[in-house]
Parts: structure tokens; sequence; C-alpha cells
């Protein structure tokens, strides 16, 4: 596609220079999870990823399905990070980091090293999801409803919130402000919103190859689009409701039937998922 005008060689490979300070290479030595969950955080985002190990992203969450956790971050000034970061990683081991600066113009960075990760050292794992610490993901009914009723040999998978026909923004008041000289281009390829998106885990691989193709642009999720197209594969669509790039109003008999939904606080993760849990709601 011409008029995307992306596909000009980088002027360096974003990925290939970072290294981990923190990994978990061992994580799937002993099985092939059903399902990675990688999730975008900040190390000053304790209370969130403590809310998140407690309920959603419990590894134990989904009876049946073997389900591995991780937090991605970068590195930030702060020596005294260093050290909590260190500790909450020897007490949970589901923290990965590389040696990149933790900005928001680094977030494409973050989601290739959770890609390289599965590529990696998990490749074998049925399917992945990219999210960050404040969305509620009902891993339920994720698993239940929308990966485990696909065929045992699903690739080439990916699905989220769809966004198509999407340009970039040249003004500079927004968030989602891009300079022409970062991509001249005058549209974006489909992709799905960075609050969360679901894929096979041999996607990992391929958007990792194609990254390395593909000239940098720090819209995450704009990004793995591109390396998405440049491999040809197609989005898998989902029903609109079930990717949420807002704050559904919670309801257990609303939030039993999502999978995403934005904006989410440390407190009400745990809520939010406790009440999931009580089966006494008639719907």
């Amino acid at each position: 596609n011409e008029k995307s005008g992306n596909k000009s060689t980088p002027t360096r490979s974003p990925t290939h220079s970072f290294t981990f300070l923190i990994n978990e290479a061992e994580k799937c030595k002993d099985k092939t999870p059903f399902l990675v969950l990688l999730i975008s955080t900040r190390a000053a985002e304790l209370q969130l990823r403590s809310a998140i190990r407690q309920s959603w992203g419990d590894e134990a969450a989904v009876p049946g399905a073997d389900i591995v956790r991780l937090f991605m971050l970068g590195i930030e000034g702060k020596a005294a990070n260093k050290e909590l970061l260190l500790r909450e990683s020897e007490q949970y081991h589901d923290i990965i980091q590389q040696d990149f600066l933790d900005t928001y113009n680094n977030l494409t960075l973050k989601t290739l090293m959770g890609m390289r990760w599965v590529a990696s050292y998990c490749s074998g794992t049925r399917f992945a999801m990219k999210t960050d610490s404040d969305v509620f993901v009902n891993t339920v009914y994720l698993i239940e409803k929308l990966l485990r009723p696909l065929p045992p040999l699903t690739q080439n998978y990916f699905t989220g919130h769809l966004m198509k026909g999407h340009r970039p923004i040249r003004s500079k008041a927004s968030k989602w402000y891009i300079s022409e000289k970062e991509f001249p281009g005058n549209s974006y390829h489909p992709f799905c919103s960075g609050t969360g998106y679901v894929f096979s885990g041999d996607l990992a691989a391929k958007i990792v190859n194609a990254s390395l193709m593909i000239k940098y642009i720090h819209l995450e999720d704009v990004y793995v689009g591109f390396c998405l197209n440049a491999k040809g594969v197609g989005i898998a669509p989902a029903p609109h409701s079930l990717f949420n790039l807002h704050k559904v109003q919670f309801s257990p008999c609303v939030y039993s039937k999502i999978i995403t939904s934005h904006h989410i606080q440390a407190h009400e993760h745990i809520l939010y998922w406790e009440k999931l849990q009580e089966k006494n709601h008639t719907c």
C-alpha cells in the first residue's frame, strides 16, 4: 500500500539494541500455556500490579487453562525503583524489563519486548494478549467464549477493538499526534486498540520479524497493525461490545459478557473480579 508510506528501511532496528535486565526465561520451560498475558505497566504502579495478581491476572483464574502473566517495563531514572522492582520480581516472577526508557514514546518498544519474549521463551503458547494495567480483562470470558471454541491449531489470529480507516493526527494537542517526519503517510492500516488485543502465539515471531523492516513509530497499536499488514495477516472481527475503549459502568451482568473495560483503578480490579465470581446474579 503506497499511500501508507511506512515501508522505508529503518534508520535503526529499534528492538535489537535492547537487553533484558529482568527476564523470566524459564516461565514456559515445563508447560505450554493456553494464554500469555502481556501487561504494560510503569514502575510506580505497584497497587495496580498487586490488584491484577489478585484478580483477573491470577494465573489460576480460569480452571483448566494454563495462564502466564507478565508485566512489561522499561527503565526509569529512579534508583529506588530499581531495588523495589528487583524485590517484586524475586517475589512474584512476573516482571520483564529491557533497558529502554519507560516513556510514552517508547510504548512500541515495550510491546515489541513482549512479542520478542513470547517468540523466544514461550513460542508454544496457544494465545497471547497485550493489555494495560488500567484495563480490566474478563479472562474467564476471553478464554471460555472467545478462544476455547477456536480450532486447536489456530494461527494468524488477531482480534480486539478494530480501528479501521484511521488517519494520522497532525494536531499537536492530541495524545495521538504524529509528525510528518515520523510518519509521512496519510492513512493507517487496520489495527486494534492497544487497550487490549489478542493473538495466536505464532504471530509474536511474525510481528518481531516484520518490525525489522518497518520504520518505527511510537503509536504501538498502529505499529503492530503495520506489522500484521506486512505479513498479510487480517484482523478477525470481534463483536464490538467485547473490547471497550472506555470505562464500562460496572454490573455483574454486563461485565460477565465483555472482555475489556478501560480506566480501571486498583481497588476496582479486585472489586469487579470478586463480584463476577459470585454466581448469584440473575441476568
